[in-house]
């Protein structure tokens, strides 16, 4: 008797979907029909890579040679890329190179080929795939007693699988755009930013989402040149004489210049096994240590890779070396800083050598990424405010034409940025715009209003809350991510701090972090801690929590390997 089909559903097409219908593709399974929601009219490209994420001026901070492997490669792919695509981007086969960065837009076409690709090799291999575009997912409700979960789409029909796998990618809520003239929750789409704005504009934040909001701004009031000597100029508009953006940011600083890395997949090595990790947790009463893992996996790899670097940090504790990072770093000008990395950057991309302590913080923050959710509470407390920051701001990678842009435009006079500490305010008015409320490094307090505002701090970390699958919340088939306090006493005293953030439970106490609970599989658990064999979450905004960095298609690749393990071990069962 054939065994009858097993029906998964990946719901969003974007980027990490295609990674999860790749994995599925490549198990060769005819057995499988697997149903992708989309909703788009193209797969593959998500937001970040298409009209919602960017424009022409936007571009990757990945390069080719960094892209885990797909069915074709980049240059392949732009061997037989239309004619058309290519001039409008001005590029050809003979300019690219698998070590430069490429329009945003351009690389969404790639990922869309690469989907087209992979529902050839399905085809081959006798797997079925239905795809639904113009599909929103509105609700997800588990059926534990039919052994299925049923998927509701676009508010009215179902559709019932025995695996679903939520892929639904980035999410900019929107609170008071629309409703207050000039503010925007987000740079997304960046088209509405295309405006002119004869005045000075505020950025919240000074991430490459940032750079994304002052790439669009800064070409609808005016245009760069590239002068004889090479050198990028930045020439305002007759009618935006007054054109300006400030951006305000906790420590002052810009992101950190893409770079050459040794290894372009945020590998190494020396790195803790799964098994390290497992048995320090076992002998650690069940946490992991955030020192063990800053001492394993950053310091101790530069014994023998950069013996001079590590002489210096060996008996530093991670405040320590933390502090010492940021003060130079906040010591210099922003701007001057930007200027000395990009030359820096310059010259290690000429020479293919790494910075080699920045690669390894991206590292680390790569490999404590996964089994962040055995961070005790006061350890992940400390990630956040101590070690995110640097890590935030150096593996940014802003890239060399960004760069370049950037300090056009400040030595125009047109682009600023100020320090706004962690207490500072924003507060839109009715009229239009924001007031922005905060105290600079000389302890001047400050209430600057702005006609236009734009939040540019970064993909948020949804709380639990904020799931849009109602079912999944009021089934209690999900549950908030929790952390718990080794030391009750702190529970306590940060109980009393805001009981919004501390829950308690049986006498322990237990932080609230963004998102819902998941195991090492991506496995949603619900509030006994019981694993839902039948509901993936892959989507970042709502695992925020417990995989407080997701880098990327690197995060796409890693999430998706465990996912298909996790899915055929349980098959085998």
């Amino acid at each position: 008797m054939l065994k009858t089909k097993v029906h998964i559903a990946i719901l969003g097409g974007g980027p990490s979907g295609l990674f999860m219908f790749k994995r599925l593709v490549d198990t060769c399974n005819a057995n499988l029909a697997i149903t992708i929601f989309e909703r788009k009219k193209q797969l593959g490209v998500g937001m970040p890579y298409s009209t919602e994420g960017a424009n022409d001026e936007h571009i990757t901070n990945v390069s080719g040679n960094e892209i885990p492997e797909l069915v074709t490669s980049i240059a392949d792919w732009i061997a037989s890329a239309p004619k058309h695509l290519l001039d409008h981007y001005q590029i050809t086969q003979e300019s690219y190179n698998d070590y430069k960065v490429l329009p945003r837009l351009l690389f969404g076409q790639y990922l869309s080929a690469q989907f087209d690709l992979l529902q050839q090799q399905a085809e081959t291999r006798g797997i079925e795939v239905n795809i639904h575009f113009e599909s929103s997912v509105t609700d997800i409700t588990d059926e534990p007693e039919k052994g299925n979960v049923s998927v509701e789409v676009n508010g009215e029909n179902t559709q019932d699988f025995d695996t679903v796998i939520i892929c639904t990618g980035h999410n900019w809520p929107k609170k008071y755009e629309g409703k207050i003239p000039g503010y925007f929750d987000s740079p997304y789409p960046p088209a509405k930013l295309h405006i002119k704005t004869n005045h000075q504009v505020a950025i919240k934040g000074s991430s490459l989402t940032a750079v994304d909001a002052i790439r669009t701004l800064a070409r609808g009031n005016g245009e760069f040149s590239i002068e004889k000597d090479g050198k990028r100029v930045y020439h305002l508009a007759a009618d935006s004489p007054d054109f300006k953006i400030t951006l305000h940011s906790r420590n002052g600083l810009l992101p950190a210049v893409r770079f050459h890395l040794d290894d372009s997949h945020l590998e190494n090595d020396s790195l803790l096994t799964d098994e390290e990790i497992a048995e320090h947790i076992q002998s650690n009463n069940g946490f992991l240590s955030l020192d063990y893992i800053f001492e394993k996996d950053f310091k101790q790899i530069f014994k023998e890779k950069d013996p001079e670097f590590y002489a210096h940090v060996k008996d530093l504790s991670m405040e320590t070396f933390v502090a010492e990072m940021m003060e130079q770093r906040e010591r210099l000008d922003a701007f001057q800083l930007l200027k000395a990395e990009y030359m820096e950057a310059e010259r290690s991309i000429k020479r293919r050598e790494s910075i080699y302590w920045k690669e390894m913080l991206g590292v680390l923050s790569f490999a404590m990424n996964y089994p962040a959710k055995y961070l005790c509470a006061e350890d992940m407390q400390r990630l956040q405010k101590v070690l995110q920051p640097l890590i935030s701001v150096v593996i940014a990678y802003i890239p060399q034409s960004s760069c370049e842009e950037l300090l056009a435009m400040h030595d125009a006079g047109v682009l600023e940025i100020v320090s706004v500490g962690e207490d500072s305010e924003v507060k839109p008015e009715k009229t239009g715009g924001a007031t922005y409320y905060y105290t600079d490094e000389v302890g001047e307090k400050h209430a600057d209003h702005f006609k236009t505002f734009v939040d540019s701090v970064g993909q948020p970390h949804l709380p639990f809350e904020d799931l849009p699958y109602k079912s999944l919340v009021d089934n209690k088939t999900v549950s908030p991510a929790l952390l718990k306090f080794r030391d009750a006493a702190k529970g306590k005293e940060a109980l009393k701090k805001d009981e919004r953030l501390v829950q308690t439970k049986g006498g322990d106490y237990y932080l609230t972090v963004p998102g819902v609970a998941i195991n090492d599989n991506f496995q949603v658990l619900d509030e006994q801690g019981t694993v839902n064999d039948r509901i993936y979450m892959m989507a970042v905004p709502y695992i925020g929590g417990y995989n407080p960095d997701y880098s990327g298609l690197d995060f796409c690749e890693a999430a998706s390997a465990n996912i298909i393990d996790s899915l055929f071990k349980t098959e085998d069962a």
